[in-house]
């Protein structure tokens, strides 16, 4: 097992933080759905919770079509939520979300995170971009990378 901090700017390498960076552009390049990851050191209750919270801290509702989602986890409990705005929830439903989670899950139990993430990321752009294409004139309206 990879003994990681639990500092949210020290948990990944540079080399992960590039590979789950990538996979956002990558997801977003033929979409006008945002993606974003969000580390804390704790969760300050529950996380599903604690994920709506950051999602609207982060402006994430503010989407031109509601299409934003969250990939929020706490490392020093080991747990993670993913939010998605109503745009895009209406459209995939819960057991999309329930899905995307447990492939996650199976990546984080073997502490492949980075490929845990990357997977979310594809997953979930894939869907935005059926239900979302990119179409001329969409910007780029969050920023991409890891925050926390």
């Amino acid at each position: 097992m990879v003994n990681r901090e639990h500092h949210p700017k020290k948990f990944f390498t540079r080399e992960e933080k590039d590979r789950i960076l990538r996979a956002i552009r990558q997801a977003e390049k033929e979409t006008s759905g945002e993606i974003r990851v969000y580390l804390e050191h704790k969760a300050k209750g529950d996380p599903l919770s604690r994920a709506r919270k950051v999602f609207e801290k982060l402006g994430m509702t503010k989407t031109k079509s509601r299409n934003g989602v969250l990939i929020y986890f706490s490392l020093k409990d080991h747990q993670f939520a993913i939010v998605g705005d109503q745009g895009i929830h209406n459209r995939v439903g819960d057991l999309f979300w329930k899905e995307i989670v447990s492939k996650t899950e199976a990546r984080f139990l073997q502490n492949d995170f980075a490929g845990g993430l990357e997977a979310a990321i594809r997953g979930i752009g894939e869907n935005l971009q059926r239900y979302f294409p990119r179409k001329p004139g969409d910007i780029n309206e969050l920023p991409d990378g890891i925050s926390g």
